[in-house]
């Protein structure tokens, strides 16, 4: 079962940053947080970008469901991206990638 994010970043919200609340974009995102990667990108965009210190310790702490996984790959194949540009773009472990294609056998 996935954890509620909808109303976990609505409680952060509306006690840490309310006037985004207001924000349409915010709204209008806050509606769609289904995947990982929807999270991660909501995350950015309310948080901005974590210092360098701060995003690496906080990536060891990712999870990531099966169709991110394959949206992440797909963006790979997509943009023709090698493990390591793919790693630098999601901020992902390339040995994470590999084993995503093993697992999912996907080349």
């Amino acid at each position: 079962m996935m954890p509620d994010y909808k109303q976990i970043y609505t409680d952060i919200l509306k006690e840490k940053f309310p006037e985004k609340i207001i924000d349409h974009k915010i709204k209008s995102r806050l509606e769609r947080l289904h995947s990982a990667i929807d999270v991660l990108r909501f995350n950015q965009l309310v948080f901005g970008e974590p210092e360098f210190t701060i995003g690496f310790n906080n990536q060891r702490l990712r999870s990531y469901d099966k169709k991110s996984i394959l949206k992440i790959l797909n963006y790979q194949k997509k943009n023709k991206l090698t493990n390591l540009q793919l790693s630098n773009h999601f901020k992902i472990s390339r040995n994470t990638i590999g084993k995503w294609k093993i697992i999912f056998n996907y080349e």
